[in-house]
């Protein structure tokens, strides 16, 4: 039997327990969201969350806008 890990992931991410309301499920979601992007140390990056090295990517990669005070 083949699973999908992206949803093995998701279910290992809400914790097992009964949920009495949409409003729940949705609130456990977004706490592992927040935290699988931005508290996550990811090793394949330098062990950083992934938001802090898409910033640093960004910095060094894009050029800096040309402003002119008139």
């Amino acid at each position: 039997m083949s699973t999908n890990p992206a949803s093995r992931n998701y279910a290992e991410a809400l914790p097992q327990r009964p949920w009495r309301y949409l409003a729940q499920v949705e609130l456990a979601t977004a706490e592992r969201t927040d935290w699988y992007n931005h508290r996550r140390l990811h090793g394949e990056i330098g062990h950083v969350p992934p938001v802090e090295y898409e910033a640093l990517h960004y910095l060094a990669t894009t050029k800096p806008q040309v402003t002119h005070n008139v």
